[in-house]
């Protein structure tokens, strides 16, 4: 695989090239990706879009928030197609609250506003999306971060909730024109490799240089043809992995084949790069050359080819135990090396499932390699989530099922838990191979708060196939002697015609929403002050924080609709402590708000501002509680790597926070939840110490004023015990709608003004 180092033009789709007579500003109009993003641009100009998609799509444990928001913002219809799955809070009950009753709010707000309702178990979202709404040329917005249906055609992008709200009360998507990197691929598959295993390939070159970094991956070249439609599918929703912004492919007769199939012929159109396009890098792959790979605890990037692993367990392991101690620290005891047995690793649990893994062509393979054979009767165990249930119903038609059942895996229905942590959490200590999205650190359902920890690699469902069929111990599907059989793929409808609520855009405004007793509104949220007074309340140096460190997954699903009770896990496994001194801070906060002129209630509800404001005052004298906001902050290296989920910065709103600081942000995804829900996403120099550290007041004079002025640098102070030492911090790049959000405290505020 090689990353160039810089732009490159193709030449008829086929051939790489340094120059060309054609000037690449002219040139980078022949990407597919231009083409698509200036037909759905309502901004008029070339660099500036703001972008209208076709359609909407979210899961159960985003929609209601979304919809709660769009509620308080005015919404009256949904203005386009808004497909609402239910494949994340799909039981009945995870930490004590009934999901249902967001599912019967997610069924009546279909009715009311004219959406799709897709009941729990039928479909995960993307596999739905895939069979019922992607389409060539087309652009889809998800609040779910793997939201890429780029191999059918469509380009698609995950967003946190407010995102998608925006787009439900007519406004835009708004983002400079993204660089395009061409992915070229040559070359064939060999027997045994799967999609999982080009995708952590490409992630494991390009994740931490960032080559791909808020870009668009455009895959090209004559490999492509190679590849069948789940092939291209189950790399491409990978991409999401390497933090680009969105992907798309060159469509064939393979594509127009798949929509075909779908009963949807008329989504199909022909996409291809101009005779002559510039991209703004290239990553070259031979397709002959990928092996069968696992991304090792505990990020995707991660990446050893099988065979290395086997034949050096001993140092891979300890390098991820290691990793542990940089999410754990030392209290949590990892025991990978342990797993060694004989010069082999030996694993305890397979899982082949979800948007990524539970395809239908990786589900019949895997049963290939375990036909006849057996998973054993010890501690490994197997199990398999198709991505839908007209795929469930192809697999018990042909036989597939019947033989993976025989082998004693077990059939679950369509969910995305165990990608999140709602299912099938291994035992403490347990090492689990998935090919599902994520590996990140507690994201299997593990409680490193309570002692227990485990660890999950990834891999491809041929090699799981094939480590189960040696009872655990890890194989690469490369070993697989045997043939694949292919079945032919039917698609049949019927159960989404019979189970699936489809308005076909027909809004009821008569229809009564249904709340259950968990589902709340957000509570009101001020909006900027004149200045800011900001105490850091969490510190985070590990690399990359990942949003479910920021909000963790799994045991909180629950509590989605509710944003109070959420907030009470906002970093519980990072760093428990900061719900309490958060909370500590917005006592003052709330007092300020009560009664702003009253300065002694202030300080009585946090005693040490007193003397704070006192040297506040020493910098700048017009400091008081009636012009300046009293809140928390966040610093981390670089958040937000991962899932799109709004509440990673909600949680922090809710609980006080005004502010996260970071040396870079990991997604742009994480930062615009930041903007969205009024906080500052603040960034400072990496050029030695910290000028603050955990406890620490931050003072921001005439914050208010520099961000309407748009000022480059925004004055602060670091208010200590030993006086005040100033320094200076970034906003980045805002749009004049951005600015505004952070000025009014929200985007519901924001929306709130407008009517």
């Amino acid at each position: 695989m090689k990353l160039h180092s810089g732009g490159v033009y193709l030449k008829n789709g086929r051939v790489l090239a340094d120059t060309d007579p054609i000037p690449a500003s002219e040139a980078k109009k022949g990407t597919i990706s231009y083409g698509i993003l200036s037909a759905h641009n309502t901004s008029g100009e070339d660099e500036n879009l703001k972008i209208r998609f076709d359609a909407l799509t979210s899961h159960d444990i985003t929609y209601v928030g979304i919809i709660q928001t769009a509620r308080a913002s005015g919404l009256e219809k949904f203005p386009m197609p808004y497909v609402l799955t239910n494949c994340h809070n799909s039981l009945c009950a995870v930490g004590g609250t009934i999901n249902e009753d967001d599912h019967v709010f997610g069924l009546t707000a279909a009715k009311k506003y004219g959406g799709v309702y897709v009941p729990p178990m039928q479909a995960v979202i993307h596999q739905y999306a895939r069979e019922m709404l992607a389409g060539g040329g087309k652009m889809i917005l998800g609040s779910d971060s793997h939201t890429r249906y780029g191999a059918i055609g469509t380009m698609a992008m995950g967003e946190g909730g407010p995102e998608l709200v925006k787009q439900l009360l007519g406004r835009t998507y708004d983002i400079r024109m993204p660089e395009v990197i061409a992915v070229y691929l040559t070359g064939e598959v060999t027997p045994g490799t799967g999609p999982q295993d080009i995708a952590l390939a490409i992630i494991g070159k390009v994740f931490k240089c960032g080559y791909v970094k808020n870009r668009v991956m455009e895959f090209v070249g004559p490999g492509v043809a190679s590849l069948s439609m789940d092939m291209r599918i189950g790399i491409d929703v990978m991409t999401t992995e390497t933090t680009c912004l969105s992907s798309i492919w060159v469509t064939d007769e393979k594509t127009e084949e798949y929509l075909r199939i779908h009963g949807r012929s008329g989504d199909y159109k022909a996409l291809a790069p101009a005779p002559t396009a510039y991209y703004d890098g290239c990553i070259e792959i031979d397709l002959s050359e990928i092996k069968p790979m696992i991304a090792m605890p505990y990020h995707p990037s991660c990446v050893y080819t099988i065979d290395e692993v086997n034949e050096n367990p001993y140092d891979i392991l300890k390098e991820a135990e290691e990793r542990a101690k940089v999410s754990f620290g030392e209290n949590v005891a990892v025991d990978l090396t342990g797993k060694i047995r004989d010069g082999r690793l030996y694993v305890e649990q397979g899982i082949i499932a979800g948007c990524a893994g539970g395809g239908y062509e990786n589900i019949c393979d895997a049963a290939d390699i375990l036909k006849g054979r057996s998973i054993g009767s010890g501690i490994f165990t197997l199990n398999i989530y198709p991505a839908s249930m007209p795929i469930y119903r192809q697999l018990v038609k042909n036989g597939v099922f019947a033989d993976l059942l025989d082998t004693g895996a077990v059939i679950k229905t369509a969910f995305c838990g165990p990608c999140f942590g709602a299912g099938d959490t291994p035992s403490n200590n347990a090492f689990s191979i998935r090919h599902s999205t994520r590996n990140f650190p507690n994201r299997e359902g593990s409680k490193v708060q309570e002692g227990q920890i485990s660890s999950v690699a990834l891999m491809d469902a041929r090699s799981i196939a094939a480590t189960a069929a040696c009872q655990g111990r890890l194989t690469s599907a490369a070993e697989f002697a045997g043939t694949y059989s292919r079945p032919q793929y039917f698609f049949d409808s019927t159960i989404y015609r019979n189970r699936v609520f489809d308005s076909h855009g027909v809004a009821d405004p008569d229809e009564e929403l249904i709340f259950g007793p968990n589902i709340k509104d957000w509570p009101e949220m001020p909006g900027l002050t004149e200045n800011l007074l900001i105490k850091v309340v969490s510190e985070i140096h590990d690399p990359v924080t990942t949003t479910d460190e920021l909000i963790p997954s799994g045991e909180t699903s629950s509590y989605r609709s509710n944003p109070l009770k959420l907030a009470s896990f906002a970093l519980s496994r990072k760093d428990p402590a900061y719900v309490e001194n958060a909370l500590e801070v917005q006592k003052a906060e709330k007092a300020r708000e009560e009664n702003p002129s009253d300065e002694a209630a202030v300080t009585a509800a946090l005693p040490e501002l007193r003397l704070v404001l006192e040297s506040a005052r020493k910098v700048c004298g017009d400091i008081s509680p009636d012009n300046t906001g009293i809140g928390s902050a966040v610093f981390a290296r670089k958040p937000g790597d991962g899932s799109a989920r709004e509440q990673a910065a909600s949680c922090q709103k809710v609980l006080g926070g005004w502010a996260n600081i970071a040396y870079e942000y990991a997604t742009k995804r994480y930062r615009s939840n930041l903007i969205n829900w009024g906080m500052l996403p603040l960034i400072v120099k990496e050029d030695g110490d910290l000028p603050f550290g955990k406890g620490d007041w931050i003072l921001i004079p005439g914050v208010r004023k520099a961000v309407a002025a748009k000022e480059s640098v925004l004055q602060a102070y670091v208010i200590g015990d030993e006086g005040t030492s100033g320094f200076g911090m970034s906003l980045g790049d805002l749009t004049d709608d951005e600015r505004q959000i952070i000025e009014d405290g929200c985007l519901i505020n924001y929306y709130r003004m407008k009517r």
